[in-house]
């Protein structure tokens, strides 16, 4: 179980075995339900699939999800998908994944939605299909994957939708990188962007944008605000982003050397565009504070605390944030 300030309570229930039925396989499931998502999924995995190691997925998820904003209406998105994918090792350190995927996503009308929504169901319909291909490269030399001091993460991933009632293009990459500046200090880096287009004459699906603002992008902003409003002055994300992030985190005091427990103060700058806005410098959004991180028996734990720096009249404030649970 955990809470959050924009999601509030939600429960999530998963069991994964590594040697499924003695076959060396991993076989995965969760179920995540809370005010706003509901999701299911379930991951097979053959880790040797072939002598050199390259490893085989099928992926199965349906989720439904609606905003967080209440403004932004009380439809519904509700997405199936079912996929196979192949990683491929590059090196020690990185590896390929090659996959290729079927999904279908129906918008569930409410009482109110965003024009931009009304404006795509009344051209193609509340359900549409896509098959989209995907091509990624990871590479991670962290020292530790849930508290990490040194090394860097780094990502890139492009989603082909080439047949369907979408065709669209989707692409980004991001990179994390941690500087240990003594045993007891380190500096976090963080860099992400995205860029969507839509492929054939057909537009962007509007249920694919990007959004911004809140625990994981810009702090001190409502979750998915920063961005582009349609006609009706609803945030609908955008095709477009940018995020950067810095965090200088240092032991609790008393907790010694445990890294499990730290403090940390941050800056943030980023926002997501629309398909026909200029990005602009002076457009993008930027905050700085300070938070607390806990690695508790319950799971994640994550508070802060931000003052904007840049921003808008029109701009959701939200200071405090947090998270707790995974």
């Amino acid at each position: 179980a955990g809470y959050s300030s924009f999601e509030k309570l939600f429960l999530t229930f998963g069991i994964q075995q590594d040697n499924i039925f003695g076959t060396g396989n991993y076989l995965g499931t969760q179920v995540s339900t809370s005010k706003y998502n509901q999701i299911f999924t379930v991951n097979y995995t053959d880790p040797y699939f072939t002598d050199d190691g390259i490893a085989r997925t099928v992926d199965f998820f349906h989720r439904a999800s609606k905003p967080y904003i209440e403004q932004a209406g009380n439809y519904r998105l509700i997405t199936t998908g079912l996929g196979l994918r192949f990683g491929i090792p590059a090196s020690e350190l990185s590896r390929f994944t090659v996959g290729a995927s079927v999904e279908e996503t129906t918008i569930q009308v409410g009482s109110s939605m965003p024009a931009a929504y009304l404006n795509y169901v009344e051209r193609f319909g509340t359900t549409s299909r896509s098959t989209p291909l995907s091509l990624g490269w990871v590479r991670d030399s962290r020292d530790s994957p849930i508290v990490p001091t040194r090394g860097g993460l780094s990502r890139v991933y492009s989603d082909w939708a080439v047949a369907g009632d979408t065709r669209y293009v989707r692409y980004g990459g991001g990179h994390q990188q941690f500087i240990a500046l003594t045993k007891q200090y380190s500096l976090a880096l963080n860099a992400d962007v995205g860029f969507g287009k839509g492929l054939s004459g057909y537009p962007y699906p509007v249920f694919k944008n990007y959004y911004l603002g809140g625990l994981g992008s810009v702090r001190g902003f409502q979750p998915g605000t920063l961005g582009p409003t349609d006609a009706t002055g609803v945030y609908v994300g955008g095709n477009r982003k940018f995020n950067m992030n810095t965090e200088f985190l240092a032991p609790f005091p008393g907790a010694g050397n445990d890294r499990t427990l730290r403090l940390f103060a941050f800056t943030d700058v980023g926002r997501a565009f629309g398909e026909h806005e200029k990005i602009s410098l002076s457009e993008l959004r930027s905050s700085y504070g300070v938070g607390l991180s806990w690695i508790s028996p319950m799971g994640p734990l994550r508070f802060s605390y931000a003052m904007p720096m840049r921003r808008q009249v029109t701009d959701k404030i939200q200071r405090l944030q947090f998270q707790i649970g995974t």
